[in-house]
């Protein structure tokens, strides 16, 4: 649990892996502009640990998409989404 937790705490992990959940395979450029243009720097690096860690890999044409175990992260994440939606409701506008 720790090393998932310690994987996916890094800062952008999983804004990249919310981006790859919601289907299409994205090319760098596209991804990184779906990322509010996060740094040419950081992206390769968590994509590369994401890889590393059999949760992203790269397609034929050079795009990155979620492997099978990476797409099993969306339901896992479904009840942190639903609190996140709660906890944001009760902030000021």
């Amino acid at each position: 649990m720790m090393a998932a937790l310690d994987l996916l705490g890094q800062r952008w992990m999983l804004r990249v892996i919310w981006e790859l959940q919601l289907g299409q395979p994205l090319g760098f450029r596209e991804l990184r502009r779906r990322t509010d243009q996060m740094s040419s720097s950081v992206l390769p690096d968590r994509l590369a640990r994401l890889a590393e860690a059999g949760l992203v890999t790269i397609d034929e044409e050079g795009r990155y998409r979620l492997t099978e175990l990476g797409n099993a992260l969306g339901p896992a994440l479904v009840p942190l989404r639903t609190w996140a939606v709660r906890w944001a409701d009760t902030l000021p506008d």
